[in-house]
């Protein structure tokens, strides 16, 4: 499977979380993602029974790996972004979900491409380098040079060692980064 649509809909799905959740009210986002999370695991269950969804099946097919539950990643993000934003700030919240949008797209993409000296599940080192690099580059928009930093590396250090899906672990653990941080 070609990674690079895969990872350009992961890095445009949480730019767009993060730009929604800047611009529409904390309650009225809230509701928006626990809705979006009813109804995607109402799609994501449809397509695990076999059932084909105009407009949907092919996307899906296009772009999640094989033996995955269909949608996951999308529905881990949101969730993920849904507890992050019931327990912290936006202003936490929204670069802890740029960390991993950037970080996990660019690392993924990287390491495939460059990626040379193996660490252990087919991550590289090369494609960690990118992907915090990209990530603090990315945070320096709207974060000042420390925290910037400090959360870059922390999400890179999850992405490589996380022994749960990044999705779920980078957001609430930059969200608590960054909290210390302020």
């Amino acid at each position: 499977m070609d990674e690079t649509p895969r990872q350009l809909v992961h890095l445009l799905f949480g730019l767009g979380i993060a730009a929604a959740i800047a611009f529409i009210d904390r309650p009225t986002m809230l509701a928006i993602m626990v809705i979006s999370l009813f109804f995607g695991f109402l799609l994501s269950d449809a397509l695990s029974r076999g059932h084909h969804i105009e407009g949907v099946s092919p996307l899906v097919e296009a772009l999640e790996r094989q033996n995955v539950l269909p949608g996951k990643g999308a529905l881990l993000f949101v969730f993920s972004a849904l507890v992050c934003l019931f327990f912290f700030e936006p202003k936490v919240v929204i670069p802890a979900i740029i960390a991993l949008s950037v970080l996990d797209g660019v690392a993924t993409l990287a390491g495939l491409r460059y990626g040379r000296h193996r660490i252990f599940n087919g991550k590289s080192w090369e494609g960690a380098g990118a992907g915090i690099a990209a990530a603090f580059l990315a945070l320096l928009v709207i974060l000042p040079p420390a925290p910037a930093f400090a959360a870059a590396v922390l999400a890179g250090v999850i992405e490589l060692v996380a022994p749960v899906d990044d999705n779920l672990l980078i957001p609430p653990c930059i969200c608590l980064l960054l909290t210390v941080f302020s």
